[in-house]
């Protein structure tokens, strides 16, 4: 065991014409022939720009901005050519500058504001729309830092949001309770036509990161490392070591901040236990390493003789090979069955840490002999074991032991194999009408339907 102890603005608009930005996209035509061939190299740059971008990333703008394709990247091209101008204008402007956004589907329109009117011919020259206000962005930009210092003395939970919201040229505050922002903006000393407080429902809380080898702490004093983020239905979580704690113990992160409780912890006889988060935690698909981190593409259990790495909170990332798997090992509290035996290098801290072959999750940290500087011998939990158990999904980044499936991933065309289930090397599934046997255990996923993954299904 490795358990280590321890208001509203005035503003008005000047009729500039909405100029926009649509005659820089690539492909435009212009009437001015001395302007064609630069025109040419920028769309030529803008697309050589867009087809180094990932995939992923227009899908998701697309997906939840609600854009086709080619607004997708026309967009991306008016935002690049919008911030350039911005800043151009910025520069030119000086003292009056007082902000600048796009809108539209395509991002086509960018409006500069200013507190000079005569500044409008400027702006319209370089494709955008001028509009006039009262506030300079340096006069907002200066109120917002005075209750920025006011929320160092005063509670901000009823107003927890505050920010320079140039569109309407005015500092907008968030809030349960307006009576309490105002008193709050009051105390900053604001002006209160640079003030708008809005009436807002909003509980901003923070966000962090659940990965494997990270340190945890339990509520009755001790820290081990996360093993494998996982998810429980629209529960998340991670596996660790049962030694680590009993069911119903308190967690808190890397951080000291409160992540969750233990769900499930069996020890001895086994070594293994799950740990629901709340909802400040998200489960990644990570493991953390000397130099970034690893991902986890599934959990293919290695063969004796393979490599093997493990992470954890002490000791960080160290590498050995698989000695045997199926070994009962005998601790103080009692003997733990069905480990795996590694020639990697453990101490107390790392328990519950997470092993890794490739991409493939192994197991979570036991016990062990030795150390790190003298070298050692340690045992780790199976890391299928732990999700058929309690029914858990490990976090995955996709990247399996198979060619690119051929069916759409999750469908399922008859028979018993399903995404989610634990096999053992030896078992049998139906798919397709056709019978296969499992190669090698693992935790099946969309995409490594039987047909697709020979490395993991024979048909038999």
């Amino acid at each position: 065991m490795l358990h280590r102890r321890v208001a509203g603005a005035c503003a008005a608009a000047v009729a500039a014409g909405a100029l926009t930005l649509t005659a820089l996209l690539p492909g435009t035509a212009t009437a001015d022939p001395a302007a064609s061939a630069p025109r040419k190299a920028d769309a030529r740059q803008a697309a050589s720009a867009l087809s180094s971008l990932p995939p992923g990333l227009l899908k998701a703008m697309q997906r939840d901005l609600g854009l086709t394709a080619g607004q997708a990247k026309d967009r991306l091209v008016n935002e690049s050519r919008a911030g350039a101008a911005a800043g151009e204008l910025r520069l030119a402007l000086g003292g009056d500058f007082a902000g600048a956004w796009v809108s539209g589907d395509d991002a086509a329109t960018l409006t500069v504001a200013t507190t000079d009117a005569s500044d409008a011919r400027r702006i319209s020259a370089k494709g955008a729309r001028a509009k006039v206000v009262e506030h300079t962005l340096a006069e907002l930009e200066a109120a917002k830092a005075g209750l920025d210092r006011a929320a160092e003395k005063n509670s901000t939970t009823a107003a927890p949001v505050w920010y320079v919201d140039v569109r309407t040229n005015s500092v907008v505050v968030h809030a349960s309770d307006t009576a309490k922002a105002r008193a709050f903006a009051e105390a900053a000393g604001a002006d209160s036509d640079l003030v708008r407080v809005v009436k807002s429902a909003e509980k901003p809380r923070p966000l962090y990161d659940l990965r494997g080898g990270d340190a945890y702490y339990m509520g009755g004093g001790g820290r081990c490392s996360v093993g494998f983020p996982v998810t429980k239905g629209s529960q998340q979580g991670f596996a660790t070591a049962g030694h680590c704690g009993r069911t119903g113990t308190s967690v808190s992160g890397y951080n000291q901040v409160a992540l969750g409780a233990f769900q499930g912890s069996s020890f001895p006889g086994n070594d293994y236990a799950w740990v629901a988060a709340n909802s400040n935690w998200t489960a990644t698909p990570y493991v953390k390493t000397s130099s970034g981190s690893v991902q986890v593409a599934g959990s293919t259990q290695a063969a004796v003789g393979a490599s093997i790495c493990r992470s954890g909170s002490t000791t960080g990332w160290h590498c050995g090979t698989i000695q045997q798997h199926n070994t009962s090992v005998t601790y103080p509290e009692g003997t733990i069955t069905g480990v795996t035996r590694t020639s990697v290098c453990a101490e107390p801290g790392d328990s519950g840490g997470s092993y890794i072959s490739g991409n493939q999750a192994q197991g979570v940290t036991s016990g062990g002999s030795g150390n790190c500087r003298t070298g050692g011998t340690t045992y780790h939990q199976p890391v299928n074991e732990i999700l058929s158990v309690y029914g858990l999904t490990l976090k995955t980044a996709g990247g399996g032991p198979g060619p690119e499936p051929t069916d759409p991933p999750g469908e399922e065309p008859g028979g018993t194999w399903k995404a989610g289930t634990v096999y053992a090397a030896g078992d049998r599934v139906t798919y397709g009408g056709a019978t296969y046997r499992c190669l090698q255990a693992h935790q099946a996923q969309p995409g490594w339907e039987p047909p697709n993954t020979p490395a993991l299904w024979q048909r038999v």
